[in-house]
C-alpha cells in the first residue's frame, strides 16, 4: 500500500510539473495582453524555461523522464503494472487510444519549448526590481 500512495503522490507532483509548463505559457502569453507585471519575473520564467528544456533534453537523449521511471518502479513494487512511455504520451494515449511514435512526442516537445523561448522575446524578463521594464501603451 506505501508504494502505491508513493506512486499517487509522484503522479500528482507529475501532473503539477506539466501544468505548470503549460499553463505557465498560458499565463505568459495572457499577462503580456493583459499587462501583467508577474509574468516577467525572472525567477519565474527562469523556472519555466528550465522546466521545458529539461523535458526538451530528454526527448532529443532518447531518455524516459525521471519521475516516470520512479512511479514505475513504485507501482510494480505494489504488485501493480507500470506503463511504458512517457508520462505525457500514456495520458494521451488513455484520452484519445492512440499510441504515437516517440518522435510525435520529441516533436511536440521541442516546439512547445521553441514557443516558451520565443517568450523571452515577446514578454521580456524582469532582471531586477528597479526595473521599468513595462509595455507600451
Amino acid at each position: 500500500m506505501q508504494y502505491r500512495l508513493l506512486a499517487d503522490v509522484v503522479v500528482v507532483f507529475h501532473a503539477i510539473y506539466v501544468g505548470f509548463v503549460v499553463f505557465g505559457l498560458v499565463a505568459i502569453l495572457l499577462g503580456y495582453a493583459r499587462h501583467w507585471r508577474w509574468v516577467r519575473n525572472r525567477y519565474f520564467r527562469i523556472l519555466h524555461l528550465a522546466a521545458i528544456a529539461f523535458v526538451c533534453l530528454e526527448s532529443i537523449v532518447g531518455i524516459d523522464c525521471p519521475l516516470t521511471t520512479v512511479e514505475n518502479g513504485l507501482r510494480l513494487g505494489a504488485g501493480q503494472s507500470g506503463y511504458g512511455g512517457d508520462f505525457i504520451g500514456y495520458w494521451l494515449d488513455r484520452l484519445i487510444f492512440y499510441d504515437f511514435p516517440p518522435s510525435v512526442f520529441m516533436t511536440v516537445y521541442l516546439a512547445f519549448g521553441a514557443l516558451v523561448l520565443s517568450t523571452l522575446w515577446l514578454v521580456p524578463i524582469r532582471w531586477s526590481a528597479s526595473s521599468t521594464n513595462r509595455l507600451p501603451t
